[in-house]
């Protein structure tokens, strides 16, 4: 059964992600991934071949709908990677986002590390 997988990142992660996607590409490739709109543009440029379904940039509502996908139960999984040596615009946003993935127990990954982790604790294999 494919997972749907969140991939969410502030600016200055975004390269990150987009090299974690590289590393790990054969295990989110079974997967239905759903990014926020600039995160998607970067990943889509390191894995051109890796389908992505677009929801608007995060300071224009797409934390909110990565949100709402959580709480319609849509969203099986979130990789969100944030800076947090930057104040975002959109902070609220961000904090709701983290609450959603809190109140329905969602698996997520916060670093690069800890999204390998998850990876390899079989949730990718499903």
């Amino acid at each position: 059964m494919a997972l749907t997988i969140g991939m969410v990142a502030h600016d200055r992660k975004k390269p990150d992600l987009a090299a974690w996607a590289q590393a790990h590409l054969a295990l989110i490739a079974r997967h239905k991934v759903v990014a926020t709109a600039t995160t998607g543009s970067v990943l889509q440029r390191a894995a051109p071949d890796l389908p992505i379904k677009l929801v608007k940039s995060g300071p224009l509502g797409g934390d909110q709908q990565i949100g709402a996908m959580i709480a319609q139960g849509e969203l099986d999984v979130l990789l969100f990677f944030p800076d947090p040596l930057e104040a975002q615009p959109h902070d609220v946003d961000v904090k709701a986002l983290l609450r959603l993935v809190l109140v329905y127990d969602i698996p997520a990954a916060f670093s690069p590390r800890t999204a390998t982790a998850l990876a390899r604790s079989g949730l990718f294999e499903a």
